[in-house]
């Protein structure tokens, strides 16, 4: 098959057609072996119902996602990784969590054979309550405010640098680099703490594996194009940030960046602005079509060194 170019940039473009087809049958397939970087996407979810962008569900799910385990892995450089978010899921009609997404990924895990190197958690402190009755109207349950992303890869360690992620010290912090002095020896954890343990100055923390991020843009470039062009917005937008910080984190400049699943094409704008050469595929031409409106103006990230 032949994948359709819907849109192109100087570092990248958007492929209309299902991921399976044209990491299988296009030219693209042999082109993009062992070339990839980062393989960075979210998956339609294991909801339990059908959405517009074509979730599969229950069992199905399990054996759709590890098909993809193959695939990905013969895309990978030797030292390249894969993010997934996979979202959790709940028994249909019950207040129940369901093991579907954790199974889903186990499978996916020995079907490609990766490393799991490490797990994350999105914290979206804007969410809408859900699942809406078991916490809005029986009130038996809180709110399900965040998502998995799980980095795996080929070896235990991929490319990966979390100098480029760093998030700006604490005024605490900030206060024991200028006076030099801190309490030393052991925590009750059995730390122990040295002298000069915490003295040099490297510009930045290093960050948890917690990210905290809010998903309340309304007013963006992305969602003014739609507008202006009668397009609808995807439903499931990911925040620039998260795409951001697993980019930096595991990608240089001029590296290449996959998104399979790409809705909107958060990933893609993101790798251009940071300055990765990127490739988006999504079976939804008019969401494709919308995401040119990402790429309409700049924002705040730059590309790094």
């Amino acid at each position: 098959m032949q994948a359709t170019v819907v849109h192109a940039t100087p570092l990248g473009c958007s492929l209309l057609g299902k991921a399976e087809d044209v990491l299988q049958f296009s030219s693209y397939a042999k082109q993009l072996q062992q070339q990839v970087d980062l393989i960075f996407t979210s998956p339609p979810f294991p909801l339990n119902r059908k959405k517009r962008y074509g979730n599969e569900q229950g069992e199905a799910y399990i054996e759709w996602l590890a098909d993809f385990a193959p695939l990905f892995r013969a895309l990978l450089q030797p030292r390249g990784s894969i993010v997934l978010e996979l979202g959790n899921a709940w028994e249909r009609g019950r207040p129940v969590m369901s093991t579907l997404a954790l199974r889903a990924l186990l499978a996916f895990l020995e079907r490609g054979n990766f490393t799991l190197c490490q797990q994350f958690v999105w914290h979206n402190p804007a969410k809408l309550p859900s699942p809406a009755q078991w916490v809005n109207v029986e009130r038996i349950r809180v709110k399900d405010a965040y998502t998995h992303l799980w980095w795996m890869a080929l070896t235990d360690r991929p490319h990966a640098d979390n100098r480029r992620v760093l998030t700006p010290y604490s005024s605490a912090m900030k206060s024991l680099l200028r006076r030099k002095s801190y309490n030393t020896g052991r925590r009750p954890s059995e730390h122990n703490i040295g002298q000069t343990s915490f003295l040099k100055d490297h510009g930045g923390a290093i960050p948890s594996n917690l990210i905290t991020q809010a998903n309340t843009q309304a007013n963006t470039s992305y969602l003014k194009y739609c507008r202006e062009s009668g397009l609808q917005p995807h439903p499931a937008r990911m925040p620039s940030g998260l795409a951001e910080f697993f980019i930096k984190f595991l990608t240089t400049p001029n590296s290449l960046v996959l998104d399979p699943f790409a809705g909107s094409n958060t990933t893609g704008a993101v790798a251009e602005e940071l300055g990765r050469r990127w490739l988006a595929i999504e079976p939804d031409k008019s969401y494709l079509e919308g995401s040119i409106g990402r790429f309409t103006s700049s924002d705040q990230l730059k590309p790094d060194a």
